[in-house]
């Protein structure tokens, strides 16, 4: 599936993405999930957000730090689950960080969102930590990328 940069005049389809594939969510870990909370204009506007499908239907966050890419978030909505696109978009991140140079890809989830945490172990990735960051409790999760 083709990805790309996000522009500004999808703001709001990265918002509807995020917001559909995340809202599920909100009953069984108790709060908002951070990327609904993101700032979706700001994270497109400094080049972190890529896009996949016509229409929109995956988003992707990445942002690049001196030693490791941090995935802050992956989205996939409903109506596309089962499609591989989110496999696509974590090949992207994974393409993005050698592009960047960066040996390692950070993410994190939170404890009850069990699917991510098969989906992350499926593709490679190994818990770093768990812990609390304010009124989350999260899995932390890194891979190597050669």
């Amino acid at each position: 599936m083709d990805t790309r940069p996000a522009a500004p005049e999808d703001v709001l389809l990265v918002k509807t993405v995020t917001d559909a594939a995340y809202h599920h969510y909100i009953d069984r870990i108790g709060v908002v999930p951070a990327p609904m909370k993101a700032d979706h204009a700001a994270d497109v506007a400094a080049g972190r957000v890529f896009v996949a499908g016509e229409p929109v239907r995956g988003v992707i966050v990445l942002v690049p730090h001196d030693d490791h890419l941090f995935l802050e978030s992956v989205a996939v909505h409903p109506d596309a689950r089962g499609t591989g696109l989110g496999r696509a978009l974590l090949g992207l991140a994974e393409a993005r960080a050698r592009e960047l140079g960066l040996g390692e890809i950070r993410l994190y989830t939170n404890a009850l969102m069990w699917e991510n945490q098969n989906l992350y172990a499926r593709y490679g990735y190994e818990v770093e930590a768990r812990r609390a960051d304010g009124q989350y409790n999260r899995i932390h999760y890194r891979k190597a990328v050669a």
